[in-house]
């Protein structure tokens, strides 16, 4: 379906099979990423004046000063993730809502956390329009987040931060995986460093780091924004 309701027709068919060779090009190698890439139209979570653009491999502003990501560092990220269907996910970033909706083709349970208000009420009209039933998006702040959430046996923050939170990784359950940029020093005037961590917690709840290298996430803000 389309973000109106409406079936697909053959140039959206061509532009979501164009999308997903890019995929293919970019390294996503794994079947579920792709298939919940393929099953989640981004054209239903991309701002109106934006869709005729949502199925190129370009990150794309909503609102609030962020944007959509590429769908190739998304889809990336998700196959490092390693999400089972057995797992709960927390993400950090809930945006437009795609990650969101993407996450839950794989997840049994998907929780996105959103600092701005007004994101965090469009995704969630958005994930319902698009029958999300395993997945919400909350207005808080992901980097402190409200511990009566539980555990999660995925975190992903899509954002870059200085360290990983100590908030989050406490919210880690054993044999769980997080994933997050870790913002480097740079000089002045010039754009931070990125780096991709994974972080794998095992059962015996030793952390071990994982540098799977460069990327491009805007930095992680703490605190929480109303309805702009």
């Amino acid at each position: 379906m389309t973000g109106d309701g409406s079936a697909p027709n053959a140039a959206e068919f061509e532009e979501r099979a164009a999308l997903l060779l890019t995929l293919r090009q970019g390294g996503v190698r794994d079947l579920s990423v792709l298939r919940a890439m393929e099953a989640t139209p981004r054209e239903a979570f991309a701002p109106y004046r934006f869709r005729d653009l949502a199925n190129r491999n370009l990150s794309l502003p909503i609102g609030c000063g962020q944007t959509m990501s590429r769908p190739v560092d998304l889809a990336r990220r998700l196959e490092a993730l390693r999400v089972g269907r057995g797992h709960r996910v927390l993400e950090v970033g809930a945006g437009s809502g795609y990650g969101v909706a993407a996450l839950a083709q794989l997840a049994r349970e998907v929780v996105s956390l959103e600092r701005f208000e007004t994101l965090a009420i469009e995704a969630s009209r958005r994930l319902a329009a698009h029958g999300a039933t395993n997945a919400r998006a909350i207005c808080a702040d992901g980097l402190d987040p409200p511990g009566e959430l539980g555990r999660f046996d995925r975190i992903i923050v899509q954002a870059s931060v200085g360290a990983a939170p100590a908030a989050l990784i406490q919210m880690l359950a054993p044999g769980g995986v997080m994933l997050f940029a870790r913002r480097e020093h740079a000089m002045a005037g010039a754009r931070a460093k990125e780096r991709l961590i994974k972080l794998d917690r095992n059962e015996e709840g030793e952390l071990r780091e994982t540098d799977l290298g460069p990327c491009r996430l805007g930095p992680a803000i703490p605190g929480m924004a109303r309805a702009l």
